[in-house]
């Protein structure tokens, strides 16, 4: 059945400025008399949509007014706020990934990896707590694609949204606090799945961490893989048509009578002007500190296998070199190496000239490397085999 619409006119009306006082009002209210807003931002710069997302949640009063923020972004990996981007995404390749102009995220709330494009489509529900519902939020993302494109969208038991009962299109993310709640969806409709798996594919090594660790599937698809008219500007018209339309407590449809009553929809300039303090919330999130700063404390663990020109005499079997490097807010804190004894007798202390001087650097590929040309004419051998195994151990950076 297709979903009447009004004149697409109305979807591309910009307001001077949006009254957000007048939208906070905290009387308590019967569901007809909770009134629904689509917010579009007109931005496509990740940092900048969730720091909107952040002022949303931190600054509106959702207890007469649900809202839904739709965005679209550049290329870029979003992660959960307790996340470790070492181990969840692909960021150790950041040299091809900034090529691509990927860029990494870190949420303030939790949830898995993702990887958004402008052929993925960022969807958050603003709800007071206590009406926070994923169920709802979901069902009229699968309602409204069916109404508009026939498709059928079904709900897997980790709360993904799938098509063919098993192909995830989206991931997910939520946020509850003291008063509010958002929930948020990914949901995939043209997105580059090379680069979203080149982006989002699990480093293989050993990882002693206290960040949330979720699985992130590769067996995914697009909307336009079962719907090929699909896009994300007629996604977008149509979930945001069937929030409109849709009861604010129940999933029951109101039809397009109960959409005009709403406020509608609302192209957004998300600016200081029209959100004081946005752009100090958009520099954090952009912030090495944050994105990187923030992960909780993890240890990587590798062995290497000494030669046997720097052993001396027969070590066997033992002639093994293990490297732990302990990494808090992104900062190397330690690095212990186990020698094996042949290795030790010959000379080797057990403290190289650059695991010294890399207590308190930044975890990165790139610190190592410059301090690494510093210090190469005072190496001797046994130094630079150490180095060149916490090498190979900071290359996952």
């Amino acid at each position: 059945m297709a979903l009447v619409q009004r004149p697409c006119t109305r979807l591309g009306f910009l307001f001077p400025r949006l009254n957000l006082r007048a939208f906070s009002k905290t009387e308590s209210l019967k569901e007809d008399d909770i009134k629904k807003s689509v917010f579009i931002s007109q931005s496509n710069d990740i940092y900048t949509n969730l720091a909107l997302e952040e002022w949303l949640f931190k600054n509106f009063n959702f207890k007469q007014h649900h809202l839904l923020l739709l965005c679209q972004n550049n290329p870029s990996v979003v992660i959960g706020k307790h996340q470790n981007p070492w181990s969840e995404t692909n960021f150790s390749d950041a040299n091809n990934l900034e090529r691509k102009g990927v860029k990494l995220a870190r949420r303030s709330s939790g949830g898995g990896a993702s990887y958004h494009d402008k052929g993925s489509l960022s969807m958050s529900f603003f709800s007071p707590r206590e009406r926070h519902n994923s169920r709802y939020n979901m069902e009229i993302v699968a309602r409204s694609v069916f109404r508009e494109f026939g498709c059928e969208i079904s709900v897997n038991p980790e709360e993904e949204l799938v098509l063919r009962h098993n192909k995830p299109i989206s991931s997910k993310a939520a946020k509850l606090g003291r008063d509010n709640s958002y929930y948020n969806l990914s949901l995939m409709i043209r997105t580059n799945k090379v680069n979203r798996n080149m982006a989002l594919q699990k480093q293989d090594f050993a990882l002693n961490t206290k960040a949330r660790v979720l699985p992130t599937t590769s067996k995914v698809m697009n909307l336009c893989e079962e719907t090929p008219e699909i896009s994300v500007a007629a996604a977008m018209k149509a979930i945001g048509w069937e929030f409109l339309r849709t009861k604010a407590l129940t999933i029951k449809d109101g039809g397009m009578e109960l959409a005009f009553k709403q406020k509608g929809f609302h192209l957004i300039n998300p600016t200081d002007k029209w959100f004081p303090g946005l752009n100090e919330i958009r520099n954090t999130y952009a912030s090495w500190e944050w994105c990187f700063g923030q992960t909780p404390q993890f240890k990587i663990v590798r062995s290497f296998t000494v030669p046997v020109d720097l052993l001396h005499g027969n070590s066997g079997s033992s002639a093994t070199l293990n490297i732990t490097i302990s990494v808090e807010n992104g900062l190397i804190s330690d690095i212990t190496v186990f020698v094996p004894y042949g290795f030790k007798s010959f000379g080797f202390t057990g403290e190289a000239k650059v695991i010294h001087n890399l207590k308190g650097k930044r975890f990165s590929l790139q610190a190592f490397e410059e301090l690494e040309s510093s210090l190469d004419c005072l190496l001797d051998e046994k130094d630079k085999f150490v180095t060149e195994c916490v090498k190979q151990v900071m290359s996952c950076a």
